[in-house]
């Protein structure tokens, strides 16, 4: 009999990296790594669950960052020669390893996943948006987005058009490629203040995600904590993270990843081989990441064992037995304590099921198995679901909140980053101006310029180039891909004020910067 519920929520997500400018770009591989290490993993996995009639309900929420760039031809056509370059280095790493037999082996593994990677992104005419829409239309998976550039919309509310935008637009992307209107939207790193799920509603939103403090300090007191969602006021359902289900699967000191047996992401043959060996399979001689790494965790220790893929799959498989049987204990107490069926809401980034956590797609595999067959206390089941089956919940307004350090946006804005809030308020309000300067029917060129404005602006807001400022990874390029996008924003501004827009700058933005085709200045507009 079932008792309740679990809605297991992966949140694909990646900043708009992007540079035809070059003929290739270091930080294009972050789209590239994901792609061959958790999107098409995903996909897989989806594929044989579907084949073999499993029955199942998972959410994913897919960035129009990440769409936009899925479904680029300069980047499908340069993710097809990434993986040329990753099968041609296989094959080198076969003959290499060929004294060894274990090393062999795995460079073998490894050659046959990068082919079958590339089989599968052929096979959907390299648009792995058709994949997830295939699914979703199979009634398997849910899927959801998020705002245009995944922007941290508490920082924006000063500026309610900025929010506006960004909502929109991302819905409107979303809209394009798979042809309806998503019932849920992940909110930037669950980031929340009273009044943007208003934004969400005026788009058609059935319902948002926090993280568990928003819902726990909520204005009323929620009777069942996250385990029931909370109506706010303007209708739309708030569901909280349940820090329980999600901490043993994302912490690689507490969690699944952290065991012995999988692999070890930090040792790469990018990182360990002779640089003339290597070079011709990284950009400009960095050393970075292949995708090939032949060593497992093995424990805290510099000196690691080599990784046996069999052994980490009888691990994965462990796993998503001790996670669903303490889903089923802690669901089964929730139902007899709350006298209704709880729904645990467990979500992720998806980049780590594969990409950090390389067993994880066959650990989300087993579980879904297990969920299935193995027991009938739970069900998975997607949030909209769970809305249609339980209908009515407490009403409240959830509390201010976010993940991240401290879960107050801390990791956004800070001393480090404060300086970009500066430029993009200031450019919000420019836009705004402009466009009521401008008009609702402006010349064909004045209106193109007015867009290209809007998908800079756009751009700058990434909540992906503080974050990265904060944590001091590629530091550099965060804080230049916002003065970019600032500069290109009042250089047009500047060209339309004059009345000097030059058609062929402005072509070039344009193709540098093409993300959202149905960016639309007069979201920017009194009235609109």
């Amino acid at each position: 009999m079932n008792k309740g519920y679990l809605a297991l929520v992966l949140h694909a997500h990646l900043p708009y990296v992007r540079h035809p400018e070059y003929d290739s770009f270091l930080e294009e591989r972050w789209f590239f790594e994901a792609m061959t290490g958790t999107y098409i993993p995903i996909i897989k996995a989806l594929s044989r669950l579907s084949a073999e009639k499993v029955p199942f309900e998972l959410t994913i929420s897919l960035s129009p960052t990440l769409l936009c760039m899925m479904e680029d031809e300069i980047l499908q056509t340069r993710y097809q020669k990434h993986l040329t370059k990753l099968i041609e280095l296989s094959e080198k790493e076969q003959v290499r390893n060929s004294h060894h037999g274990h090393l062999h082996w795995l460079a073998s593994t490894y050659r046959d996943s990068f082919i079958e990677a590339k089989e599968i992104f052929n096979s959907y005419g390299g648009r792995l948006t058709q994949a997830f829409l295939e699914f979703h239309n199979k009634g398997s998976l849910r899927l959801i987005t998020t705002s245009a550039t995944h922007a941290v919309l508490p920082l924006l509310m000063s500026e309610p058009k900025a929010i506006k935008a960004q909502v929109n637009t991302g819905i409107t992307t979303f809209e394009n490629i798979f042809g309806f209107t998503p019932q849920g939207f992940w909110l930037p790193e669950c980031a929340y203040v009273p009044g943007i799920e208003e934004h969400l509603r005026d788009v058609g939103i059935r319902y948002f995600f926090l993280e568990n403090h928003g819902i726990d300090h909520a204005n009323v007191l929620p009777l069942y904590g996250v385990y029931a969602p909370l109506f706010t006021p303007c209708g739309v359902a708030a569901f909280g993270r349940d820090q329980a289900s999600t901490e043993e699967v994302w912490s690689a000191q507490k969690g699944f990843p952290g065991d012995p047996e999988y692999r070890e992401f930090y040792r790469d043959i990018g990182h360990e081989l002779d640089i003339e060996y290597i070079k011709p399979y990284i950009e400009d001689s960095v050393r970075v990441d292949t995708g090939i790494k032949y060593w497992k965790i093995t424990g805290p220790r510099s000196e690691k064992d080599f990784y046996n893929p069999y052994l980490a799959r009888e691990r994965a498989a462990h796993h998503a037995t001790v996670y669903m049987n303490k889903r089923i204990k802690q669901i089964e107490y929730l139902a007899e304590t709350m006298g209704k069926e709880p729904i645990v809401v467990a979500t992720f980034d998806a980049e780590l099921f594969g990409h950090w956590w390389y067993e994880g797609p066959q650990w989300l595999d087993f579980l879904i198995r297990k969920i299935a067959y193995d027991q009938s206390s739970i069900s998975l089941v997607s949030p909209d679901t769970y809305l249609d089956i339980h209908p009515v919940h407490q009403y409240g307004t959830p509390s201010m909140s976010s993940w991240g350090h401290r879960g107050y946006f801390e990791v956004w804005c800070n001393g480090k980053t404060d300086w970009i809030l500066t430029h993009i308020n200031e450019c919000t309000r420019r836009m705004s101006i402009l466009g009521e300067k401008c008009g609702f029917a402006p010349p064909p060129l004045i209106h193109k310029a007015l867009n290209q404005c809007v998908r800079e602006l756009l751009l700058a807001q990434s909540s992906d180039w503080p974050f990265i400022i904060t944590n001091a990874t590629s530091e550099k390029y965060a804080a230049r891909r916002v003065r970019d996008h600032v500069s290109r924003f009042h250089y047009l501004a500047d060209a339309i004020e004059t009345g000097q827009v030059n058609e062929t700058e402005l072509q070039k933005l344009e193709h540098l910067d093409s993300a959202f085709p149905e960016a639309d200045y007069k979201l920017f507009m009194a009235g609109s």
